[in-house]
């Protein structure tokens, strides 16, 4: 069963494009990178790694969507939602490099645009997102799933426009871009549902036990059912 969630592999687009969205990555990690260090501290690191390897292994791991097409969680929304936008982009990136070195899942040459696509669009769209939606995240935990899953469905489909953009730009022109759009989008709002039912779940444990570490939900009272749930 091939994987078509995102990753995309050498050859899909043209040297320019890749240099392009490679220079791109570069300064949307930097900016990244200069914001996650006003972002952590001694409380907050330890949950970022927790945050970049929990991506790692539940992105390894495939659920089907269609025959002949599996998906797998991207972790953009569920990162900016546990550890913010600036140490969620880095987490996901570290993610990325390392599964393209050791894993050769995603090609080195692509890595730019998978840089682009999941862990800067994908981080920031899903947080912009869930900042929208934090008055319907503090009230309770039904709140917060809701506002995590429509936060990560909308992630994933956000992010499968990087692609489409980057095809349009540099990929083979035997191919039109609406049909390539359509298929991508198309099977990305399905992945979208298994990424929202995994962020959702997710997030919602960790706000169960501590939500103080719940960066989405900072300077916010604790809503009751969540304080309830320590109890």
């Amino acid at each position: 069963m091939s994987a078509l969630a995102m990753h995309m592999s050498d050859g899909l687009i043209n040297a320019p494009t890749s240099l392009l969205f490679g220079g791109v990555a570069v300064v949307g990690v930097a900016i990244a990178a200069a914001g996650a260090r006003r972002d952590l501290d001694d409380r907050t690191a330890p949950m970022a790694g927790l945050v970049a390897a929990f991506v790692f292994a539940t992105q390894m791991l495939n659920f089907p969507v269609l025959p002949g097409v599996s998906g797998h969680l991207l972790g953009g929304a569920l990162a900016a939602i546990l550890v913010g936008p600036w140490t969620g982009a880095l987490c996901i990136t570290i993610v990325l490099v390392l599964q393209s070195l050791v894993f050769a899942d995603g090609g080195l040459t692509a890595l730019g645009a998978n840089i682009t696509n999941m862990a800067l669009i994908g981080t920031v769209a899903g947080y912009l997102i869930a900042v929208a939606l934090k008055p319907l995240a503090v009230r309770g935990r039904p709140g917060l799933l809701a506002t995590a899953f429509i936060a990560a469905f909308c992630n994933t489909v956000i992010a499968s426009l990087g692609f489409v953009l980057e095809f349009a730009l540099g990929g083979d022109a035997a191919f039109s871009v609406g049909g390539v759009a359509g298929t991508i989008v198309g099977v990305h709002c399905l992945i979208g549902i298994g990424e929202g039912v995994i962020t959702a779940l997710t997030v919602a444990a960790v706000a169960a036990v501590r939500p103080d570490l719940v960066y989405l939900l900072r300077g916010t009272a604790r809503p009751l059912e969540l304080k309830e749930s320590r109890a």
